[in-house]
């Protein structure tokens, strides 16, 4: 007859095992909390660099329309104006080069046209229906999706220290009343 020895290595091998398996589960654990965070990171990444690249654009937009030689403000026909505006004898660059959007990868902007003249646009939009983690858009606005932030060249000009400005406008009205 065998002596207990052999059944005490078993059951330890039993525990090892379960160790072994408790381990694995809080790595995998881990690194799905990893990934989710990295994610995220990459998200908001992603959101930061369609807040700077519309956000140039709209500048361009806003350039274009002040460089008009004459008074009714010219608003620009294609992004290739901005990139390259030929309308005086010394050509201008309004933008450095053609943005790419990062939710869609490509320079294919959705272009706002102008109401008061057909053919040219005022602002620009993402395609990209993608769910942001962003609440707000820059001017304050609630937005869900890529495509709802709007990037215009009259938000351009007024820029976040005329948007302080104005914040403060009806404070100082108020107080300077009797």
């Amino acid at each position: 007859m065998r002596t207990g020895e052999p059944r005490r290595a078993r059951a330890q091998r039993g525990y090892s095992y379960l160790a072994v398996l408790f381990l694995v589960a809080l790595t995998a654990a881990g690194l799905a909390a990893l990934g989710q965070a990295w994610r995220t990171a990459a998200q908001r990444e992603k959101e930061r660099e369609l807040l700077f690249r519309g956000g140039e654009i709209a500048r361009a937009i806003a350039s274009y329309q002040r460089a008009t030689p004459q008074p009714p403000a010219q608003s620009p026909q294609s992004l290739d104006d901005l990139l390259l505006d030929r309308r005086s004898a010394q050509p201008r660059h309004h933008l450095r080069k053609a943005y790419v959007d990062p939710f869609t990868h490509a320079a294919d902007w959705e272009l706002v046209m102008d109401p008061a003249q057909p053919g040219r646009f005022h602002a620009v939009r993402s395609r990209s229906a993608q769910l942001l983690l962003l609440e707000h858009g820059p001017d304050g606005e609630p937005v869900r999706r890529a495509q709802d932030l709007l990037f215009s060249a009259q938000a351009a000009d007024r820029g976040p220290a005329h948007q302080a400005e104005a914040a403060s406008a009806p404070a100082a009205a108020s107080t300077a009343l009797p």
